[in-house]
Order: structure tokens, then sequence, then C-alpha cells
């Protein structure tokens, strides 16, 4: 089989592509003929070695693909050859297969295209797990998403309207913010590029305020860090939540005291670990996003799909922060 991969750190224009010996399914394990493969920060971020996880030279990016299963192997009964599924993986979905613990594996509706399948479970897994299990977030709050037409940015704007916010939309240009509005935001604002002066993060309060009555969100998303998260927090609502879900933008200080004036929450999200940790809960959060992706109320949307050997140029288009929703790589016929 063929494999895009890492064979020494650098940037995604050191990926090559290289044939491999084909997987083999272990206890526990499936093998997936892969179709599409998401692509997501952390791709980035492994092939320069700046991630926690430290997979072994050479190995191939993409966490988060969607195919058929190939293979299933010793004690697996959950899933089996034929079935159409996503699989997380953290690393080495781009590949013409994947192996994937059976646990991990999500079965997906013939409905659904193989290349919304790879742009859904991280992002909306993601966000709903941010906005249920972290904010408990309530019909009516503001909620404003920072990075609003980033993966799990887009995400997060459409799960709030499903949960009943009032969603503000921000982002750093004209062209993503529309993306967000056209997704269901009811307000939004652009905000200005790194590095911001103290008069620009003031402004940044003030139009936050502005859009939320004079309150402040009662829940903040940010996926971005740097330059915005102060500002967004100064602007957090009494007894608001700020979702801590990322940081591209390089991770920010925080004056503390804000937490005590304004009796909120900082609170971190990691999906990863909680669906390790509490996978009875993940399971029905899943379910649930099937169930609204089944009723239309919520829809990757796919910017940009790379054909294999293109793959380094869709990790490139993350790390230029130029992505809009999700981009894919397009590995199967």
């Amino acid at each position: 089989m063929k494999a895009v991969l890492c064979k020494e750190y650098g940037g995604p224009d050191t990926l090559v592509v290289e044939e491999v010996a084909d997987l083999k399914a272990g206890k526990g394990q499936v093998v997936i003929d892969v179709k599409a493969c998401g692509v997501n920060f952390p791709d980035a971020l492994l092939i320069q070695n700046l991630y926690q996880f430290k997979p072994e030279l050479p190995f191939s990016p993409g966490g988060e693909v969607a195919g058929v299963i190939r293979e299933v192997g010793e004690g697996v009964t959950n899933v089996k050859v034929g079935d159409r599924v996503i699989g997380s993986i953290g690393w080495g979905g781009m590949a013409e297969q994947a192996v994937c613990d059976a646990g991990r594996i999500t079965p997906i509706p013939d409905a659904m295209p193989y290349d919304e399948a790879s742009a859904f479970l991280l992002t909306y897994g993601t966000s709903h797990h941010a906005l249920k299990d972290r904010a408990m977030i309530k019909p009516g709050e503001s909620l404003l998403v920072l990075g609003a037409a980033g993966g799990v940015g887009l995400a997060a704007v459409e799960l709030g309207k499903v949960m009943g916010a009032k969603v503000i939309a921000a982002a750093s240009t004209e062209e993503k913010l529309k993306v967000a509005m056209d997704h269901g935001a009811d307000a939004g604002f652009v905000y200005p590029e790194q590095p911001l002066d103290r008069d620009q993060q003031k402004a940044l309060s003030e139009k936050i305020k502005e859009l939320t009555g004079g309150e402040g969100a009662d829940v903040v998303y940010d996926p971005v860090g740097g330059d915005y998260c102060e500002p967004a927090l100064r602007a957090t609502a009494w007894e608001g939540r700020f979702l801590i879900v990322g940081f591209p933008a390089g991770i920010a200080k925080i004056p503390m005291n804000l937490t005590l004036l304004k009796g909120c929450q900082i609170v971190g999200v990691f999906w990863g670990a909680f669906t390790a940790r509490h996978p009875d809960r993940n399971k029905e959060n899943i379910a649930e996003l099937m169930t609204w992706y089944g009723e239309g109320k919520i829809k990757p949307f796919v910017s940009n799909r790379y054909d294999f050997a293109h793959a380094g140029e869709a990790i490139r288009e993350l790390m230029d922060r130029k992505a809009k929703g999700k981009v894919v790589v397009t590995v199967g016929d």
C-alpha cells in the first residue's frame, strides 16, 4: 500500500509518498481501507515534533479516517468486514490502510459521504463535549466563538444553535465571518491580526459586550488563544465559562484576578482524554451527534479536498490559517 510518510521532522514539504507493507489487525483491532482523512491541527504539530504525543519515525500523519473495514482482529465483535466507519487513530491516517482499536470505531450511515465522515468526529465531538459537558450551556445563553470559521469553531457555531444559544461568531477575515454567519451565527465581527495593542484589545472586549447587551458572553469558546484570550475573558459575563480548546495563536498569560471579579470559570477541554476516561458518556454524545446529522441540524463543511499526492499542501493550508471548515485528503476511489 501507499502511505504519506514523515521520515524527518519538519514542514509539510518534507512529507513523502512511499510503498509500505500492508497492515494486519492485532487483537482488538481492525484494518480500514481508507477513503478520506480529515486534516487537523495536531497533524501539523506531529510532523514538527511539537505535539505532546511522539510517534516513532517514520509515521503517517492523519488522526481521523473514514472508510471500509478490511479486516478484523481477534475478539472484535462490534464491527465486521465491509462496514462503513470512522476511525479515531491519532496518526497513521494518510495511507491507503489504517489500523484502529475496535473501541475507537464509529459506524456511519450509508447516506454519509466519506469526506464528510472524515471531517465529522473530532470537530463535532470536541465542540459537543465542550458545550454540553464542560460549559453546560443553556438555551438562551450567549456563546462567543473565536476562530468561528475553523473546524472546531464552525462545529461550535452549529451546535450552539442546536442547543438554543445566541451565537456570536468572531473570525479573522470577512470571508471567514461570512462562512460562520452562513452556518447559523446570529451576529459576528472581524478581529484584527496579532499582535494586538492595548487599544485593539479594549475594542475587542467592547465589541463583545456590545453584541451581548452589555452583559458579556455567558460562554466563550476559544480554540485560538494568543492575544485574543484576555480581551475575550474581560468580556465574559458574571458566572461565565471560558472554554480553552486550543492555542494555535499562542498560549496566553491570563490575569487571574479577572476570574474573581467575574465569578467566572476557565475550563479546559480535552476531548481525547474524555473519550478514554468516559467511553460510555462519549458513546452517548456521538449517538446524539449522529441523530442531529441525520436530522440535517449539523453538517460538516468541507471547503477543500486534496488528493493523496498533495497531502502536504492540505496540512500547509491549516498551518497558514487559511482553512475554512475542514480540509480533507481523499485516499480511496
